[in-house]
């Protein structure tokens, strides 16, 4: 959600943490601070809205500073003002923080804090912190800065990536991380910490990630940068990191002559597939080839059930996965949202498998069911897209997504790189050199040119959507496979254009949504040729029976459901299993559309985070 970034090292503090702040932008905020330290003086600047009212502030200061912290907040403890805004601070103004995450015994540890004379500026969780350190000091005032840190976070409950800075050590940042990201780039001269590697790119590939109850330490040592991290359970030696080089470059986070980075993502998705299969199977033999996996294959030969957690789109790609590992490879399987499992943990049985799927690997609850469930000694496998990820850490195995960045707050390319993860998954588990598989690969390895032929009528699409413009109401309905595309096709227009939106199993229509149907509700149907598809017209017949409009997705060369729906769109013939793949690009398309014709800002949609990393 949050963003935070911090910097030490030359004298260009400012600039290089408002151009992080401005990469972050797209996790969603509603206000934002920047905190500036040198030997002469401290600034602390705070604005309520977008990243641009932080900057016209900062542009007006021209001193030089080689230290400062900045955060782009989205408000949970307190409304989205300048008060509320990070960097927060403590009683005299020494000591100032950023904060990701939620302090759960913030109002106890307050109570204890104002009976000792503290006096609090914010409404916030996170100005506790500060206050903390502040007694910590001057009950022990030799303590050094992060010695502080690590003796006020044992009294601390909850989830925070923390900067801190002090106005008496200006040269020094110190940091922490428990639940919520926090990567540290590597250079000789300079120090750069944030909670996504999009800040440090600029300057460096290799990087630390942080895990969980990790206190570190940048300290400026004649011209070069020292670095210390420890464990906040064993304080007393710095811990060995080991080092991370990221694969992708600050180009893949521009919007390439796009007008959103939305719609540069989904025309993406060709590339994605053939990303995400590239050296992973054997079309000839029928096989694929996980590395991820190949560690713990013989766990997963006795596996005998899947749990799936996710969360949103994540959630509904599980949901596709589940069909398909029952039906290819005969595993039972079961899909929860990682905010239920939380507060129910099914019973599990030896030889289960918990398997999270989540774009960014940071998903609060996702990163909880595998903690759990390495807790209670249970495989554990994570399916993501974020290299370095706390889930790709935490998870005993798993499969990269090979997405590359996406900016966009809503996901696009993620989804269809998680379904076709999904589609090798089932294959490696199924384990026959046989004509079906053989067919399934030979039939993946084609669908990049499928769709590249659907994005070619993003045009069309447009119009149809100029049509329906005066619409308000959307039911999206499918039937097995093409059932959790409903869901995620209802969610992308909810998500994109504020409209109301409901996907369905369209067998389940009659069981309540049909009473909603009229001449001004709209049904897109997923009425493909199919095992399904004569049991779909019989659903179109019932909607065209109550006065509905019918836009359909069909199959190429569908002759008897244009004779009764009102509009279609034509995507090309594939496998069963593989419509979800064309017709989600028409569903993203149509909402891409249906956004920008209403003049919202389709990347960053009101009240939405790219990463939800707090419950």
């Amino acid at each position: 959600m949050c963003g935070i970034v911090g910097y030490l090292g030359k004298n260009r503090a400012k600039e290089i943490v408002l151009s992080g702040l401005k990469s972050l932008e797209y996790r969603g905020y509603d206000s934002a601070g920047i905190g500036l330290i040198n030997k002469e003086e401290v600034r602390i600047i705070k604005e309520k809205g977008p990243i641009k009212n932080l900057a016209r502030k900062i542009k007006k200061i021209k001193s030089n500073f080689p230290l400062a912290i900045g955060h782009n907040r989205w408000a949970t403890h307190g409304l989205p003002n300048k008060t509320n805004a990070h960097p927060h601070s403590d009683c005299q103004n020494e000591i100032f923080l950023v904060h990701n995450g939620i302090i759960e015994n913030y109002k106890e540890l307050k109570e204890i804090l104002l009976k000792k004379g503290h006096r609090f500026k914010s409404e916030t969780d996170s100005e506790v912190i500060a206050h903390l350190i502040e007694e910590t000091l001057k009950n022990s005032p030799k303590l050094k800065l992060e010695r502080a840190l690590i003796e006020v976070l044992k009294l601390v409950r909850g989830a925070y990536a923390l900067l801190v800075i002090s106005k008496k050590e200006p040269e020094k940042i110190v940091f922490a991380k428990n639940s919520s990201p926090l990567v540290v780039g590597l250079l000789k001269k300079e120090a750069i910490i944030a909670s996504d590697v999009l800040p440090v790119l600029p300057l460096t590939k290799k990087v630390i990630y942080l895990e969980d109850e990790e206190v570190g330490l940048a300290q400026k040592k004649g011209k070069e940068i020292a670095l210390k991290i420890f464990s906040l359970k064993k304080s007393q030696r710095p811990l060995k990191k080991q080092i991370s080089k990221i694969n992708w470059g600050i180009k893949e986070t521009q919007k390439g002559g796009f007008k959103h980075f939305m719609l540069k993502e989904i025309f993406e998705q060709p590339e994605v597939i053939r990303n995400v299969i590239r050296g992973r199977y054997l079309r000839d033999k029928g096989l694929v080839k996980l590395g991820g996996l190949e560690l713990v294959k013989d766990e997963l030969k006795k596996a005998k059930r899947i749990i799936i957690v996710a969360c949103g789109t994540s959630y509904y790609a599980g949901l596709y996965g589940k069909y398909l590992l029952e039906e290819l490879s005969q595993m039972p399987t079961e899909v929860y949202f990682g905010s239920e499992i939380r507060y129910h943990f099914p019973p599990l049985e030896k030889n289960e498998v918990i398997l999270a799927v989540s774009q960014s690997g940071e998903t609060a609850d996702t990163l909880f069911a595998v903690k759990e469930a390495k807790r209670r000694g249970f495989l554990t496998l994570g399916l993501v897209n974020v290299v370095g990820s706390s889930i790709a850490r935490e998870a005993d195995a798993g499969v990269y997504l090979r997405a590359g960045p996406e900016i966009a707050v809503a996901s696009t390319k993620s989804f269809l790189a998680q379904i076709s993860a999904f589609v090798l998954l089932s294959l490696f588990l199924r384990n026959k050199q046989d004509k079906l598989s053989k067919q399934i690969l030979s039939e993946l390895e084609s669908l990049p040119q499928k769709i590249e032929e659907i994005l070619g009528k993003s045009k069309e699409i447009e119009k149809l959507v100029r049509r329906y413009l005066g619409y308000k109401n959307f039911l999206f309905l499918g039937r097995k496979y093409n059932f959790p595309l409903a869901l995620e096709g209802a969610l992308k227009l909810k998500e994109i254009s504020y409209l109301h939106a409901e996907g369905c199993a369209a067998g389940e229509m009659k069981h309540g949504h049909i009473a909603m149907i009229d001449e001004n509700f709209l049904s897109l149907v997923m009425a493909f040729k199919d095992s399904l598809y004569e049991k779909m017209i019989s659903t179109i017949e019932e909607i065209k029976a109550r006065r509905g409009k019918i836009l359909a997705l069909v199959s190429k060369k569908d002759k008897k459901i244009s004779k009764i729906a009102d509009d279609i769109i034509s995507l090309p013939e594939t496998l069963e299993i593989f419509y979800p793949f064309l017709g989600v690009i028409v569903c993203q398309l149509f909402a891409y559309y249906s956004g920008v014709l209403r003049g919202i800002n389709v990347d960053k949609p009101r009240n939405l985070a790219k990463s939800v990393t707090v419950e």
